[in-house]
């Protein structure tokens, strides 16, 4: 065992990694963003991973950059800091320039808010956004945003980017009460696969490789009390990463207690817990036995676990089970496809029409946005955004003819 050593850690060149508009949406890691490449489709499709989250409740988000003809497009935006863009540049040299980039979701934040930096990074690229883009707690029009409207189409509206390589499929769009739901994935017929932002996601059990530049989200939550020290090994590495998972599908999992103030501070602030890397032994949280089987649903031993993030299901997706059965149907038509490219946890998956199918009839099958056990405060937080009237009870009257 060994434990991290803080003053190596912090030493990790931020240099290029600095995102200057990070306060818009203030997530982890907050101004110092690395970004990890990983070719996922050999001289075809290209990942760039950042970490986000809240409290070290950190997972990848992704940029996809796919070889077109002529160049390159984007699909799902990142903060474009100094390193993205070198990195960017080094694809450009090799496959040309960045013609497209896509905004694929009306109401994907993470994307969203970097999409004004980066149509500046790239003063030449078409800019194409989902339907119905908004903005909170204001609703601004795109120019009052920073996003360039001379050169920005909107896909469905506007036809798509290079249908000579892709198929278009739009989920939704839902009324979702401050705005839309909607997404629109693509199919990218040279290499079998869909691409899409957060509609459906595979989780494997292995921590992704982006942890490996710096690995402290999951060692603090592999403790089970503050005064712990952040020991890096395999095991931990793993332990921190299923809690990882539990917190972000479910923001508060079942098994999960928050210790009283007093409790907390019993066990903070003790000699060689001061370092804001251990948030100084502040460590609010308790986990009951069993936990290891929830995260266990979740999470695929042999290869990532195909499934709707409950998060969506249970907020966004609650009263709109036939929406999501009728994409996938969609999807099931498209010829020659295998592979699933999302923006969060695992890529590329398999995700042919067999898959497709099977996971079509086990939603079908199953209860769907459950308000039992895990999905307990998910349920609750929903439930509250009816009472209130935030949320409507058909999230698709708004856009029936």
């Amino acid at each position: 065992m060994e434990e991290v050593n803080i003053e190596i850690k912090e030493a990790i060149s931020s240099k290029g990694k600095f995102w200057p508009w990070w306060p818009l949406l203030p997530l982890y890691p907050y101004g110092c963003r690395k970004t990890l490449v990983r070719e996922i489709i050999p001289q075809q499709i290209w990942s760039f991973e950042q970490l986000q989250g809240l409290y070290y409740v950190a997972v990848p988000v992704r940029l996809t950059v796919v070889k077109v003809s002529g160049g390159l497009m984007i699909f799902n935006p990142l903060p474009p800091t100094e390193e993205l863009r070198h990195q960017l540049s080094e694809l450009e040299e090799l496959h040309g320039p960045v013609l497209t980039i896509v905004q694929p979701t009306a109401s994907g934040l993470e994307h969203k808010v970097s999409l004004p930096a980066l149509s500046r990074a790239f003063p030449k690229a078409e800019i194409w956004v989902c339907p119905g883009q908004w903005s909170f707690p204001v609703n601004y029009p795109l120019n009052w945003l920073g996003i360039p409207i001379n050169r920005t189409k909107v896909l469905l509206h506007d036809g798509y980017p290079h249908e000579d390589l892709f198929s278009w499929i739009s989920l939704g769009p839902l009324d979702i009460g401050l705005g839309r739901f909607q997404e629109v994935s693509c199919f990218h017929k040279p290499s079998g696969s869909v691409l899409v932002t957060d509609a459906l996601v595979g989780i494997h059990q292995d921590p992704p490789e982006l942890f490996e530049f710096d690995p402290t989200p999951l060692l603090f939550h592999s403790r089970d009390r503050g005064d712990q020290p952040l020991l890096d090994t395999p095991e931990a590495r793993k332990k921190g990463w299923a809690r990882l998972v539990l917190f972000s599908s479910f923001l508060r999992p079942d098994l999960l207690d928050i210790p009283s103030f007093f409790y907390v501070l019993r066990f903070a602030f003790r000699p060689g817990l001061f370092s804001p890397k251990s948030h100084f032994g502040i460590f609010p949280f308790s986990w009951k036995d069993g936990w290891e089987n929830s995260a266990r649903e979740l999470i695929g031993q042999e290869r990532p676990l195909l499934q709707i993030a409950p998060v969506l299901e249970r907020l966004v997706f609650p009263r709109a089970k036939e929406t999501i059965l009728e994409w996938l149907d969609d999807l099931m038509k498209l010829e020659g496809v295998d592979k699933l490219i999302s923006a969060h946890f695992s890529a590329p998956i398999e995700f042919n029409q067999n898959t497709i199918g099977e996971f079509r009839n086990e939603i079908k099958s199953r209860n769907w946005a459950s308000s039992e056990g895990d999905w307990r405060f998910l349920g609750s937080v929903d439930k509250a955004l009816l009472k209130t009237g935030v949320v409507p009870i058909d999230p698709l009257s708004k856009f029936k003819d």
